[in-house]
């Protein structure tokens, strides 16, 4: 039996050892076991005992061993009642319960910090533990135990540079068989600052997708046999639920509406109809969270620092503690709406693009304002910041399939839609040398992965990293921007792909265009020259529009009469510039840019294609192609 528990100890007077156990907590990190006698006692024999008879051991496999008492006479009758009152639902679970099954054993379950939901360290009917199953699908990663488990309300973390992230922390015995040390797997469990530490014991916390039994206690068999008993596919859609009402329970599965599941995709399609039928609804369903999930990442309280940038734009510091949790996601030349509302200056609000994200240096995000009138530079507190969210990304998908659905030249659909097609070979000139100009020397695996791709309609080229896919992809362009008629159109699902690959094919000498999304112009790359908003602004034909740029630049705004005038050479600019390119390069969504439709491409290659949504790859990228 329990007699105390008091800071992170506990006292067993029936323990095998013959004196007191205590189990200490070092900054949730560093875990001991003394006895009253002096006698240092072995981690491995280390074992919890709670008033339910069930014992925890921390073994050499790190496995929990349970043991139960038969249930008989007056326990028979009592579980009995417990179960009828249980099916009539008068029994209520206590807050710690766990959210997808109902478990309260306070050993056997932890809360998630990031939503304050508890979940055991059941399997239950699939593959992970509840608390796991959790955690990578909110993508959550921080969790605290119960105050009344063995080590008390805990949150584990690094003994050296505090990180709580659960998926990385892993426990390393030190040289005292009675203290284990909490440490991440990268840095700090292979920098050996202490001596009494050997990293090659180190082992995660979460081992076979559940925690290890001398952490959280998996539930006995009679917790389990009575929880609720929860499928994989409700524990998928209740987390979607959360998504949008943080208290939804399983009841709500069972509302009208809730239930609907979408098409399953497949692996061949009868036409581009059913294609359509199948990935527009998807498409809808991936907006509608994406819009929701933006617009609830409204923060308020925020404590701007003002500053000016060197072109003479406000710029905006502040940190966003959602995104220090992992809550939110954000990147550069994401836009964001900044808001006022405070008492000294008159209601404000204004939008503008992330020009710089936290990292190793600071926590702070620049906010780069687009407009700098009115801006309330005199206040520092009481501002809240939105998520603008735009749906230009999912349009151009669906655009991009009822293209491939009305236009049967857009693109050979039998590729697409997964038909079987009789091998081909084109007839091509082979190049006497594969290397291309200014990039590094081929090897045989690269030079016959040109080869195969300049004979073949479609070809894929896989490869883990560090082998020159990208040095390959900017070869295979240049050959074929040598031997076909016609641009070649070059797309990546990330922009930093995307200027990656840029930055290799220009090397080749190569007229390459970078076409970016008008929110990212003001952002600096390494291929800033080679955009085509650059490549317009110092182009030397238009003198005219040079002197508008300039003009512009200096007042800030033009009158409604330069702006048309504006306007028009910008885009006659940018289609002179589009049109003499050998190569233009875009993410896979850029390729449905209005800048490009009136262009046709014969060739199109696609980098990290398998990393990208299929609407979003295949699809906007082959929407210019030409069979």
């Amino acid at each position: 039996m329990m007699d105390s528990f008091d800071n992170f100890q506990y006292t067993d007077s029936a323990s095998s050892y013959g004196g007191a156990i205590s189990v200490v907590d070092d900054n949730s990190s560093v875990y001991t076991a003394t006895t009253n006698t002096g006698t240092a006692v072995d981690l491995e024999s280390l074992s919890i005992v709670d008033d339910r008879s069930q014992t925890s051991s921390y073994n050499n496999g790190h496995e929990g061993h349970h043991h139960h008492t038969p249930r008989t006479g007056v326990d028979e009758d009592f579980y009995a009642v417990l179960d009828d009152l249980k099916d009539e639902g008068t029994i209520d679970l206590p807050p710690h319960a766990c959210s997808y099954c109902g478990i309260h054993s306070p050993a056997s379950v932890v809360k998630c910090l990031v939503c304050s939901k508890w979940f055991c360290n059941s399997r239950g009917n699939t593959s992970a533990s509840h608390i796991v199953n959790h955690l990578v699908r909110a993508k959550h990663k921080e969790v605290i135990l119960h105050t009344e488990s063995p080590l008390g309300e805990t949150t584990p973390e690094c003994y050296n540079c505090g990180s709580k992230n659960v998926f990385m922390l892993g426990f390393i015995p030190a040289k005292s068989d009675t203290v284990v040390i909490l440490l991440c797997r990268q840095p700090c469990a292979t920098v050996n600052k202490d001596m009494s530490w050997n990293a090659s014991l180190w082992a995660p916390l979460i081992d076979d997708r559940s925690f290890l039994s001398w952490l959280v206690k998996p539930p006995t068999e009679t917790e389990q046999l009575r929880s609720r008993q929860i499928s994989f596919n409700q524990i998928n859609r209740l987390e979607d639920l959360w998504r949008e009402n943080a208290n939804a329970t399983l009841e709500d599965l069972e509302k009208p509406g809730v239930d609907d599941e979408p098409q399953p995709i497949l692996l061949h399609y009868e036409d581009a109809y059913q294609y359509q039928n199948i990935f527009g609804p998807l498409v809808k369903i991936e907006a509608d969270y994406d819009k929701r999930l933006k617009e609830s990442q409204t923060q308020t309280d925020i404590t701007v620092r003002w500053d000016v940038g060197l072109n003479q734009k406000r710029v905006a510091w502040f940190g966003l503690p959602k995104l220090e949790s992992g809550e939110v996601r954000l990147a550069v030349g994401d836009e964001l709406r900044l808001r006022y509302q405070g008492e000294l200056h008159k209601a404000w609000d204004g939008v503008g693009h992330v020009i710089k994200i936290p990292n190793n240096i600071s926590d702070e995000i620049g906010l780069e304002l687009r407009r700098t009138e009115g801006v309330p530079t005199d206040c520092t507190h009481n501002f809240a910041a939105d998520f603008v969210w735009k749906s230009t990304s999912f349009d151009r998908m669906q655009l991009a399939m009822k293209t491939f659905a009305l236009d049967e030249k857009s693109v050979n659909g039998y590729i697409l839609l997964g038909h079987e097609l009789a091998p081909q070979v084109l007839r091509t000139q082979m190049p006497k040398r594969f290397s291309a100009p200014g990039l590094p020397e081929l090897n045989h695996s690269q030079m016959y992965a040109v080869k195969s791709v300049l004979q073949k309609p479609i070809s894929l080229i896989q490869g883990p990293p560090g082998t020159g896919k990208t040095v390959t992809s900017a070869s295979i362009v240049y050959h074929l921007a040598k031997m076909n008629p016609g641009q070649v159109l070059v797309c990546a699902p990330s922009n930093v792909a995307v200027d990656q690959l840029t930055e290799k094919i220009h090397a080749t000498g190569l007229k390459v265009v970078r076409l970016t999304a008008k929110s990212r112009e003001a952002l600096d790359s390494s291929v800033a020259f080679l955009t085509l908003h650059q490549q317009v602004a110092n182009s030397t034909t238009h003198v005219e529009l040079q002197k508008l740029i300039m003009l512009k630049n200096e007042q800030g705004e033009l009158s409604s009469n330069d702006e048309r005038k504006y306007k028009t050479l910008i885009r006659q600019c940018e289609k002179e510039i589009l049109g003499a390119a050998d190569v233009i390069c875009c993410t896979c969504v850029g390729a449905g840019d209005p800048r490009l439709n009136k262009l046709k491409f014969r060739t199109v290659l696609i980098d990290e294609a398998t990393q990208a949504a299929e609407p979003g790859a295949e699809l906007l990228s082959f929407e210019s192609f030409i069979d």
